[in-house]
């Protein structure tokens, strides 16, 4: 066999694993999506949305406390997370020398690989334990914490792709470089950077673990900031593990509605990226 028929063959064998591989991943995205849509469309009713959960033992309910607080968290999150990964992605991106960002981004790549219970037990010990209380506050800023490394990495990767040209034409009118920055490259910038807070923002809105160690659940309303509260990602783990058969069914249903909501954060976040690089062209 010469070695161009043996090329040949490798690369269709390749071609047909990686198509095998590909058909593979999007087959159990479909299953999971098409198991919980099934499952937890299905259980979705009104007072899902509307009512608090019942006694336990009981049936019916809903989880009207868990979306709420669930907003509240992400909330507190933003509020933390996103003006802090911002301008510290301004600053790496725009400012910052050579040793300092290498250090910043070597401790964000860290802290975003760190294990989500790590932030949570943390969390804790620093903002639950000294007051003998859980809280939405305290859950929110856990998980603001965790929104922090992928908000400056965004920041500073849709920073940096601004074309240089854009800066060197602004100083060479004479502006200073703080006004180029902030006139300038954040504007064009700006797009994209939006897009990826809705995807970090995403990402942490079903993280479990930091909150059963700072905001933990509440089958009630909890008004304020500084009482625990209830979550979906919380109440689904609760009813998940529960021996009720009714708990299952809302459980689904809490899935579905939290995964509903992801992707349409994903969806919108996909349609910011596509808008903006469509008016870059």
């Amino acid at each position: 066999m010469s070695r161009r028929a043996f090329n040949k063959g490798f690369s269709n064998i390749m071609f047909a694993l990686t198509g095998v591989c590909t058909v593979a991943t999007i087959g159990a995205l479909l299953f999971i999506l098409g198991y919980l849509a099934w499952n937890g469309a299905t259980a979705l009713n009104w007072d899902f949305f509307t009512k608090l959960p019942t006694p336990v033992g009981q049936t019916g309910g809903g989880m009207a406390n868990a979306i709420v607080g669930s907003g509240k968290l992400l909330l507190v999150a933003s509020m933390i997370g996103i003006p802090i990964g911002f301008l510290g992605g301004v600053y790496l991106a725009e400012f910052g020398g050579r040793t300092f960002p290498f250090v910043v981004r070597y401790a964000a790549d860290l802290l975003n690989g760190m294990p989500s219970i790590v932030i949570g037990i943390v969390a804790y010990a620093l903002l639950v334990a000294p007051v003998k209380h859980f809280s939405t506050l305290a859950g929110g800023i856990a998980l603001g914490i965790m929104m922090i490394p992928i908000a400056v990495r965004t920041t500073e990767e849709y920073l940096r792709s601004v074309p240089r040209a854009l800066r060197e034409g602004a100083l060479a009118l004479g502006a200073a470089k703080w006004w180029v920055v902030v006139s300038i490259v954040i504007p064009a910038a700006m797009q994209g950077i939006v897009s990826g807070m809705l995807l970090d923002l995403a990402r942490v809105a079903g993280e479990t673990a930091p909150l059963l160690f700072t905001s933990f659940n509440n089958r009630f309303w909890s008004p304020g900031w500084d009482q625990a509260t209830a979550s979906l990602p919380v109440m689904i783990f609760t009813y998940a593990v529960a021996p009720y058969d009714d708990w299952h069914r809302q459980a689904w249903a809490a899935g579905f509605v939290l995964l509903a909501l992801i992707l349409a954060v994903n969806v919108v976040a996909k349609l910011v990226l596509a808008r903006g690089g469509s008016h870059g062209h």
